[in-house]
């Protein structure tokens, strides 16, 4: 099913990636195997997920080629990928003026490159997102809230302040690297300046729409998992999980050819073109099993139906 109001994505997956180091001396870490898969493939899928088609990966320039080796066009995928250079990390909203070529004049949702959603129904809900008038973001409640862009929320239920990783957090309500923006966020961030960091903040972009009350947020329902995979225990921890799903339920998580026949981007027979199709991997097998068996069960890193 197409989006009513379709997007454009737009992945980060430029930076340097220190904290796994030494993992990340000579390969991105959005390249790094998060269990079976490369770590694109979630952020990916969760923008598929979200109905959007049209994707452009940010990456860095020694990196570019072995992107394009893994994902090509995104033809494979029923979907059309193009990648932009970020020659230094200078922070989240950058991504939006790099990608602005890309974007036009169309809204934009931006996804971290290194950011894992799971959760039964979270396609459906990404999807019912839409006339938007300026940003939209996710709350999560986790337990360390200094380690993230962290909200206040006032009696009303409303945003009343966001701060990045503070002291003495306002709430449990951490802000997940998944972000709804109208086109207006394109220019707002090119006007944005450098923090203490050196870096231009997702934080003083949001706080802009929140000053025009005209930022709006979804509560991440239980059972609904983010996770973070930025230090080795956080790749390794998420790995596991998608491990554990998969075993258990006998699917993929992050199956871009899947959701894309969910989506009626691909027919089950275009699965023969697939380069993994022939592949002796647990992932290769699986995409021979839908050819045999069909889709019997929605996976459930995104339920697609309504």
């Amino acid at each position: 099913m197409e989006n009513r109001n379709p997007l454009k994505g737009v992945i980060l997956a430029g930076g340097k990636g220190t904290r796994l180091g030494p993992l990340t001396l000579g390969v991105s870490k959005q390249l790094l195997p998060l269990f079976d898969k490369p770590m694109i493939y979630y952020p990916l899928a969760t923008l598929m997920a979200a109905g959007i088609r049209q994707v452009c990966i940010i990456v860095n320039p020694h990196d570019l080629e072995t992107f394009v080796s893994v994902l090509g066009n995104g033809s494979t995928f029923g979907i059309s990928i193009v990648y932009k250079i970020q020659p230094e990390p200078e922070g989240i909203p950058q991504a939006l003026s790099i990608a602005e070529e890309f974007i036009g004049g169309d809204d934009v949702v931006l996804v971290l490159g290194d950011n894992l959603l799971i959760g039964s129904g979270l396609g459906r809900s990404l999807r019912n997102i839409s006339g938007l008038n300026g940003a939209h973001i996710f709350l999560y409640q986790v337990e360390n809230p200094q380690d993230y862009g962290n909200v206040k929320i006032n009696s009303e239920g409303k945003i009343e302040k966001i701060v990045e990783k503070p002291a003495q957090p306002f709430s449990k309500f951490a802000i997940p690297g998944l972000y709804f923006f109208a086109n207006s966020a394109v220019e707002k961030s090119k006007k944005l300046k450098k923090s203490s960091r050196g870096e231009y903040e997702i934080v003083d972009l949001l706080n802009e729409y929140l000053v025009e009350n005209t930022l709006t947020f979804t509560p991440l329902v239980r059972g609904t998992v983010w996770l973070d995979t930025g230090t080795p225990e956080d790749l390794f921890l998420a790995g596991e999980y998608v491990r554990i799903i998969q075993k258990r339920q006998g699917t993929q998580v992050a199956c871009l050819e899947e959701i894309s026949i969910l989506n009626g981007w691909l027919k089950l027979k275009d699965l023969e073109n697939s380069s993994m199709i022939n592949q002796n991997s647990q992932y290769g097998k699986y995409l021979r099993s839908l050819i045999h068996d069909g889709l019997v069960f929605e996976p459930l890193v995104h339920n697609q139906s309504e």
